[in-house]
């Protein structure tokens, strides 16, 4: 049985509520408090900046395997696209990376985007913020090998933790968020923890608790516009070298990076395109995302820069 029916028919054993108790559209993902973010400023990626990423930045740019997991292709690429299709995919578990990348800004300091995994996880999984029934359903403790989690390698690095960059709220992309120092600023696009949907029963716990004792949600202040490359653009630093880019779909607030690093731009996607295969192939993310034609959108949104910009390397949210 695949992660998500294995999770929704956790979900059914445990709960035999009528939908009028639990909403129509289920709960929200979760409750941890959010405020708009005073970092970062809305600005158009103009054809002027844009000219200049052939030209290495300031920013040093690690990223890390924080663990190897396995799950649903079908979530991960739409099997019912024709490429898909020819390629003969099928449902059967993709194998995938469980990322965090390390941003080192010459005066802004240590920033990661994305957590990777909870140290928990390896020393004491029943203590994780995913443990109980929803480990079980996922079958973490046989799938998930766990090979460099965020708290140790927070405490090899010489300098404090600035802030955390997430490019959505998805489990997967939260858990290491027990091993970020109580206090650390973190950001992400907005709306990321509205979504209602009867799953939440079990998810909000896990992303409670994940949460629990950090900073609130400091939200993107993206603003609309029509000229640019993406829906919406934020200069985090002011000075051109981080970008956070809005491609809604996969979650409302998904949020892509693009950082001039010191080897050149990278783009950081986040979910918008979780794999390889399917980044290479022209075939969109499948049944994980949440509003597929905002999501097939944004991701030739991103497919479009990439490709009228070769400069740029690209990495996907769980294969590079």
């Amino acid at each position: 049985m695949k992660n998500a029916k294995r999770l929704f028919l956790a979900v059914l054993a445990l709960v035999a509520l009528p939908a009028a108790v639990l909403g129509v559209v289920g709960v929200e993902l979760s409750s941890h408090p959010h405020q708009p973010s005073a970092l970062g400023a809305p600005k158009p990626l103009t054809n002027d900046l844009l000219a200049t990423l052939g030209e290495p930045g300031p920013v040093e740019l690690e990223t890390i395997n924080s663990a190897d997991w396995a799950v649903e292709r079908g979530g991960l690429i739409n099997l019912d696209h024709p490429t898909a299709k020819a390629a003969g995919l099928t449902a059967e578990d993709e194998p995938i990376q469980v990322f965090f990348h390390a941003l080192r800004h010459p005066t802004k300091g240590l920033f990661i985007v994305d957590t990777g995994v909870e140290s928990a996880l390896r020393t004491a999984p029943e203590k994780a913020a995913v443990h109980g029934i929803v480990s079980s359903a996922l079958k973490l403790e046989e799938t998930l090998k766990v090979r460099e989690p965020l708290g140790e390698w927070l405490a090899k690095q010489s300098q404090p933790l600035a802030g955390v960059f997430l490019t959505h709220l998805h489990m997967d992309h939260i858990l290491g968020m027990r091993d970020v120092p109580a206090g650390t600023p973190v950001y992400s696009g907005p709306g990321e923890t509205s979504p209602r949907a009867f799953l939440n029963v079990l998810v909000k716990p896990v992303t409670d608790r994940s949460l629990e004792g950090k900073a609130p949600l400091s939200e993107w202040p993206y603003r609309p516009e029509t000229s640019g490359p993406f829906e919406a653009a934020v200069d985090i630093f002011g000075d051109g070298t981080v970008w956070a880019l809005s491609v809604p779909g996969h979650t409302p607030g998904s949020t892509a990076y693009l950082v001039r690093s010191t080897k050149g731009p990278v783009l950081l996607m986040g979910d918008a395109s979780h794999t390889r295969w399917g980044w290479e192939h022209d075939v969109e993310p499948g049944t994980f995302t949440a509003d597929a034609p905002r999501g097939i959108e944004s991701f030739k949104k991103l497919r479009a820069f990439a490709q009228a910009h070769p400069e740029v390397e690209v990495r996907m949210g769980h294969q590079h």
